[in-house]
């Protein structure tokens, strides 16, 4: 009961309410925390097949609806109609990025998930404004948004430990010369 809902709603009373939020707010705990149990069921059932296992790369966008944007982060820009005229309005929004790894047997069942990165933008610039302010080919890897995908290749593979039997998919944001390397 209450999946889906504001904290408060969720944990129907104050106290539950509180510990949620002293939880979400305890510097020491990570994503990577609270999910390395996953992540080593993930490893255990990747151990009990056999054959190539395919490791699938891809980013979600969590997004929510804020006056302040800026206290959750930026994921894009878009336009949408309103009105009676169906003017085009432009419209930033705001969320949270999320790249995960999943790996899967040849015959497509689902072993876990490997590698789960999260972030926000403190700001968005499509991509043609930002080429004409800096030159992506001068910018490191380790500085680009697409380095997501080099570290979890590498999280996924330190994880699973048998990197001949993984093949890592990704789609068209994965061609990058570093992680061909």
């Amino acid at each position: 009961m209450g999946v889906g809902q504001i904290i408060p709603f969720a944990c129907q009373d104050w106290a539950n309410t509180k510990g949620a939020y002293r939880f979400l707010s305890n510097e020491r705990v990570s994503e990577q925390v609270i999910l390395s149990g996953h992540f080593q069921a993930s490893a255990e059932r990747f151990g009990a097949t056999e054959g190539p296992v395919l490791v699938l790369q891809d980013t979600t966008t969590f997004s929510y609806q804020r006056e302040r944007p800026e206290l959750v982060g930026y994921t894009g820009k878009t336009t949408i109609k309103q009105g009676k005229h169906g003017l085009q309005q432009p419209l930033t929004q705001c969320g949270i990025l999320m790249h995960s790894s999943l790996a899967v047997t040849a015959e497509g069942l689902p072993l876990g998930q490997t590698a789960i990165k999260f972030w926000t933008r403190s700001k968005f610039k499509g991509c043609n404004a930002l080429k004409r302010k800096i030159n992506p080919t001068r910018v490191p890897i380790e500085q680009k948004e697409s380095y997501r995908r080099l570290e979890n290749l590498r999280q996924s593979t330190t994880l699973l430990g048998e990197p001949g039997r993984c093949v890592h998919v990704g789609d068209r944001e994965s061609d990058i010369y570093e992680l061909f390397c």
